[in-house]
């Protein structure tokens, strides 16, 4: 007996009109479907999570623009393959075929020297380059190849596109269609889908294959259940990406250096690059560990730069280095409640004016309207401090860093203190 093709395959969209979402990129008078109408699309990356579509547009842009579709993945594929695809499209315009549609799935995985192999063919207009991440292009494509790429921003469906996907399917699907589908309560799937269209369809394939045989209605807690039951079943293709790398800097923050370097190991098994695992490790040096461990900071950017330069395997000691560094350190968040609580200031308060005695002036009339006058230079002060309002008057005395209570930060709240008296007297 042949095996079943997942839902989420049989329910891959036919036309622009049956795609999901995204309608701010290929929505009626969208700059996208605008392109597509006018018959002259941009190279082009998509850029955004996993399952919103990116696949299944690029095979519609194709599609409606009558092309010939090459298509290749990041991981499977390397110069030999490119260069295969390239001669081809060379092929082809000599005998006048349309110019050719290239598609490389996770763009983000090709190295500078299979990216550059790219350039020639994008530059010359033999092919129309399509590529899809789930990466920021800005670090993950060379700036040559981005410059001549527009960038569409995908996101993940909302709520309504989700339980669209769901009815669809219900309602056209050959194999679902004959079911008797007893849906009371749609928020564990959309719960667990995360946004993702396949994941979303992959677990209500999952969900309506072990009710329907038993009349069972589909609720929250039969979702939840069936899913803990089957997990291997609809995320064994790697959909867990996103899972995992929470669960390991939900390990790092809450100092545990054990669970942290195991969800490490999971993604170096999987295939994970470890230039996303060594990103997200930068970022939260800052966002975990800021003040309480400065060189938290430093030695998760010399992590990144040292795996980008070594690569597997040996990065995944450098990796371990810093994941368990990181576990062990003091934690705090108080330079990233900061800034949150300064820019929602800045959102309720407006473009405050900037104190006088603050302001630059390097003009003669900048000067005779007092501009900097009572400017006050700390380093000509006892201690290179003096005490003076840096902040817009509307909002003078306002606190919005708060020192964490970790010994370096207690130095941090004493050194403020003693500086600010009242003011600052945390």
């Amino acid at each position: 007996m042949a095996t079943r093709i997942p839902l989420a395959e049989r329910l891959r969209p036919k036309t622009l009109a049956d795609y999901a979402g995204q309608r701010h990129i290929v929505g009626e008078g969208a700059v996208l479907r605008s392109a597509i109408e006018r018959g002259n699309i941009p190279s082009m990356i998509l850029w955004g999570p996993p399952g919103v579509g990116k696949t299944s547009l690029a095979y519609l842009i194709a599609k409606e623009l009558d092309r010939p579709f090459f298509s290749l993945s990041a991981i499977k594929s390397g110069v030999k393959e490119v260069r295969e695809v390239i001669d081809k499209a060379e092929q082809l315009k000599n005998f006048d075929h349309s110019q050719p549609i290239l598609f490389i799935d996770e763009i983000h995985r090709f190295s500078k020297s299979q990216q550059d192999s790219l350039l020639g063919a994008v530059e010359k207009g033999l092919v129309t380059l399509i590529g899809a991440t789930t990466e920021n292009p800005s670090f993950e494509v060379i700036s040559a190849l981005l410059s001549r790429c527009q960038v569409y921003v995908l996101e993940n469906l909302d709520e309504q596109d989700l339980i669209s996907l769901i009815q669809k399917a219900i309602r056209e699907d050959d194999f679902l269609k004959n079911d008797k589908i007893d849906i009371r309560e749609y928020e564990a799937l959309i719960r667990l889908s995360g946004g993702d269209a396949r994941r979303l369809l992959n677990v209500f394939e999952l969900v309506v294959d072990a009710a329907v045989p038993y009349n069972r209605p589909i609720t929250n807690d039969f979702v939840l259940q069936q899913v803990q039951q089957n997990m291997a079943r609809y995320d064994k293709t790697g959909e867990q990406h996103y899972d995992i790398i929470s669960a390991f800097i939900k390990s790092i923050r809450g100092s545990d250096p054990n669970a942290a370097v195991y969800w490490l190991a999971r993604m170096i098994e999987g295939g994970e690059d470890p230039s996303f695992i060594a990103r997200r490790l930068l970022i939260l040096a800052s966002e975990d560990i800021g003040n309480a461990n400065p060189n938290a900071l430093l030695l998760a950017n010399n992590c990144f730069q040292a795996v980008n330069v070594i690569g597997w395997p040996e990065s995944r000691i450098i990796l371990s280095q810093t994941v368990t560094y990181l576990a062990s350190s003091a934690k705090s968040n108080a330079s990233y409640e900061a800034i949150n609580k300064a820019q929602a200031l800045v959102r309720s308060t407006g473009d405050l004016s900037v104190p006088l005695h603050l302001r630059n002036a390097p003009t003669k009339l900048m000067k005779e309207l007092d501009y900097g006058t009572e400017y006050k230079y700390a380093h000509a002060y006892s201690g290179n401090f003096v005490e003076q309002e840096f902040l817009p008057n509307e909002i003078s005395d306002t606190r919005l860093y708060d020192p964490g209570s970790n010994a370096a930060e207690e130095k941090l709240r004493q050194s403020l203190r003693e500086k600010w008296k009242e003011k600052y007297g945390y």
